[in-house]
C-alpha cells in the first residue's frame, strides 16, 4: 500500500486532500491501493484519466486492489463483483451496493485525491434512485421474495420507474442473504436481511410477506393469492424459485429428520447436531458445506453420495476427489456410490438409515440435500411454456413466451450467452441478480441482453473454492498448482477452449478467467498448458 501525504485540513473538516503519487507512476490499466487517513482508497488509471474509489468490494470487503482490471471496470478477487472505475458503479453480481468515489486532481505532475470523511467511513453507496411519481397507474408485480425480485425492484427504481411495484413473498423475512445459511448456520435471521424495511418504504417498493400465488391468469392479467386476494399486473415477474427435494422412502415422517431452507432451519440444524451423530445424504455445494460446518459440533458426521465422488457433475471427479480427501481428514466418513431405501426410528425419531448396500448407519440426527424442485405447480393451465422439469422458459431478454411476463432466478431456464446460448437452468445467486436486472431493464423497453458469466463459491474448512463459467461437457481439464497443500486451479476446456474454472488459494485467477470469458475473448487450450499465466492478466 502507498502511504500518502496529507496536504491539508484539519481534523474539523470534512474534507481530506492527499498527494497519492506521481502522475508516471501509474500506466493505463493498471491500479493501486493507497491510504488517505488511515482508510484503503483504490486508485485507477482508464484512458490517461485516473479515478479513486473505495477499496473494499461491497460484498464481503474483498480488497479489489488485488482483483482484475479489464477496460474501464475492476472485477473482485473473492466472488466476482464488478464495478465501473471511473462511477463507482456495480456492474456485475453478487455485490447490490455501489463504491464511493473521490475527487482526483493532477497538479504539478502529482496526483491528489480528495475524501469525504463521511465517505471514508461509508464503504458502500446506494445508486441513486426514484420513488412511486402520482398519477402513474402502470403496476409491476414480483412474485417471490428473493434476490431476483430484489434486483428487478431496486433497477426500476434506478431507472426512474415511477409506478406501482409490489413484491410479493411466502416468507416472513424480507429478502436475505441466502447464501450465508449453509455457512453460518447458527446465523440470527436480521444480521442477513438485504435491506431494511426503511429502504422498501423510502423507494416505494410495497413487499407482501406470508403471502402466497395460487393462481396467474395471464388473459386477464391477475394474481390470484392465498388469502382471497386478486391482484392486477400490467407486467409479471415470476421469481418463486425452487425448494428442497424429499426423501422418497419409509420412515421420512419421523423427527429430526432436516432440510435446509430458510434461517429458522439453519438455527434449527445448529442446535439438534450439538454433540450428535449426523448423516448427512447428497454431496451438492450445500451439503458439503453443511458437513464442513459442523465438524466442531457433531459427534460424528457420516456423508451418503449417489455419484462416486462429490461435485462430480459440476465441478469433476478431480475437485471432488480433492473435497472428498480434505474432509476425510476430519474424520467425515463418506458412502458413495449408494442411496437412502429406508430410515428407521424409536418412539418416532429417527435412528438408523440403511442404505441400498445393506449398510445401517445409526444417527441422531438426519439432513437431506438432495436437490430442488422447482416452485411452479400454481403456472399449471397457464399459457406460459414451461419444459419438462417445470422450470419456464425465457430468452435472453427474460421473457416468456408470454407478453409482459418475465421469468428469473432458480426456475428459468434461459439462454446462456457464453455457451452460445444453450438453454440451461443455473442456481447461482449472482445469475438470480443478473436476471432480476435484465428483466426489469426489458420491463422498461431498455433492450438488454443476460450477457453474465456464471459464478459461485463454496466454503470449506474456511477455505473458499470459487468456480466461474459453465463447464458442463467439458472434455479436457487443465490442473495449475498444488492439489496436495490445497492450491490449485483448475481449467476447463471443451473444443480446445477454456469454459470454466475453479481455484482454491489461487486468486485472482478465476476472476481474471470470468472477465476473459465476460469479455468475450477466447482462452486457448495452449494458454490453458502453459506454464507462462501472464494471460490471467487483464488490462
Amino acid at each position: 500500500m502507498w502511504k500518502t501525504t496529507q496536504n491539508s485540513d484539519p481534523e474539523d473538516t470534512d474534507e481530506l486532500t492527499a498527494m497519492v503519487c506521481l502522475e508516471s507512476d501509474l500506466q493505463d490499466g493498471q491500479m493501486k491501493e493507497v491510504e488517505i487517513g488511515h482508510h484503503s482508497v483504490l486508485l485507477t488509471r482508464h484512458e490517461g484519466k485516473y479515478s479513486a474509489l473505495g477499496n473494499q468490494c461491497t460484498h464481503y470487503g474483498a480488497p479489489l486492489s488485488q482483483g482484475v482490471v479489464s477496460g474501464n471496470r475492476v472485477r473482485c478477487p473473492w466472488h466476482g463483483s464488478c464495478f465501473n472505475i471511473c462511477t463507482g458503479d456495480l456492474e456485475e453480481f453478487p455485490g447490490i451496493d455501489s463504491l464511493p468515489c473521490h475527487k482526483v486532481k493532477i497538479q504539478n505532475s502529482k496526483v491528489y485525491v480528495t475524501v469525504n470523511r463521511k465517505d471514508l467511513k461509508q464503504q458502500k453507496r446506494i445508486r441513486s434512485m426514484g420513488g412511486a411519481v402520482p398519477g402513474v397507474a402502470h403496476t409491476i408485480l414480483l412474485l417471490g421474495g428473493g434476490i431476483a425480485s430484489l434486483m428487478c425492484a431496486e433497477t426500476l427504481r434506478q431507472e426512474k420507474f415511477g409506478g406501482r411495484i409490489i413484491m410479493v413473498s411466502r416468507d416472513h423475512l424480507l429478502p436475505y442473504d441466502k447464501t450465508r445459511l449453509s455457512k453460518v448456520m447458527n446465523v440470527e435471521s436480521d444480521t442477513i436481511v438485504l435491506r431494511r424495511m426503511e429502504f422498501y418504504h423510502q423507494y416505494d417498493i410495497e413487499v407482501w410477506l406470508r403471502k402466497e400465488v395460487l393462481s396467474v391468469d395471464t388473459d386477464r392479467k391477475t394474481v390470484a393469492f392465498d388469502d382471497g386476494l386478486v391482484q392486477n399486473y400490467d407486467q409479471l415477474l415470476i421469481s418463486t424459485g425452487c425448494r428442497a427435494k424429499a426423501l422418497d422412502v419409509p420412515g421420512t415422517k419421523l423427527r429430526n429428520i432436516m432440510m435446509l431452507e430458510t434461517p429458522e432451519d439453519a438455527r434449527q440444524i445448529h442446535a439438534a447436531c450439538m454433540g450428535s451423530n449426523v448423516v448427512l445424504v447428497g454431496t451438492s455445494f450445500v451439503g458439503m458445506e453443511v458437513a464442513s460446518y459442523l465438524l466442531d459440533k457433531a459427534s460424528s458426521i457420516t456423508v451418503i453420495g449417489s455419484s462416486e465422488l462429490p461435485y462430480q457433475n459440476t465441478l469433476g471427479r478431480e475437485v471432488g476427489r480433492i473435497t472428498m480427501m480434505m474432509l476425510s481428514e476430519y474424520n467425515i466418513k463418506f458412502y458413495m456410490n449408494d442411496i437412502v431405501t429406508e430410515i428407521k426410528g424409536v418412539n418416532g425419531k429417527v435412528k438408523e438409515v440403511v442404505l441400498k448396500s445393506g449398510k445401517v448407519i445409526p444417527t441422531d440426527v438426519l439432513i437431506v440435500g438432495i436437490g430442488s424442485i422447482p416452485n411452479s405447480a400454481f403456472l399449471q393451465g397457464t399459457k406460459i411454456q414451461m419444459n419438462p422439469k417445470k422450470l419456464v422458459i425465457v430468452d435472453k431478454y427474460m421473457r416468456t413466451n408470454v407478453p409482459d411476463v418475465f421469468c428469473a432466478g432458480d426456475l428459468a431456464t434461459f439462454p446462456l450467452a457464453m455457451a452460445k446460448n444453450q438453454l440451461v437452468n443455473i442456481g447461482h445467486w449472482q445469475m438470480a441478480q443478473a436476471q432480476g436486472r435484465v428483466a426489469a431493464l426489458n420491463m422498461l423497453g431498455k433492450e438488454t441482453e443476460l450477457t453474465s458469466v456464471p459464478f459461485y463459491w463454496t466454503v470449506l474448512l474456511g477455505k473458499t473454492i470459487r468456480y466461474a463459467g459453465y463447464g458442463e461437457g467439458y472434455t479436457e481439464l487443465v490442473m495449475k498448482g498444488n492439489i496436495q497443500e490445497h492450491k490449485f486451479l483448475a481449467l476447463y476446456l471443451k473444443n480446445d477452449e477454456v469454459i470454466a474454472a475453479a481455484g482454491l488459494n489461487f486468486d485472482p485467477a478465476v476472476s481474471a478467467v470470468a472477465e476473459r470469458l465476460s469479455s468475450g475473448k477466447v482462452i486457448t487450450k495452449k494458454e490453458a498448458q502453459s506454464d507462462d499465466l501472464r494471460w490471467l492478466q487483464m488490462s
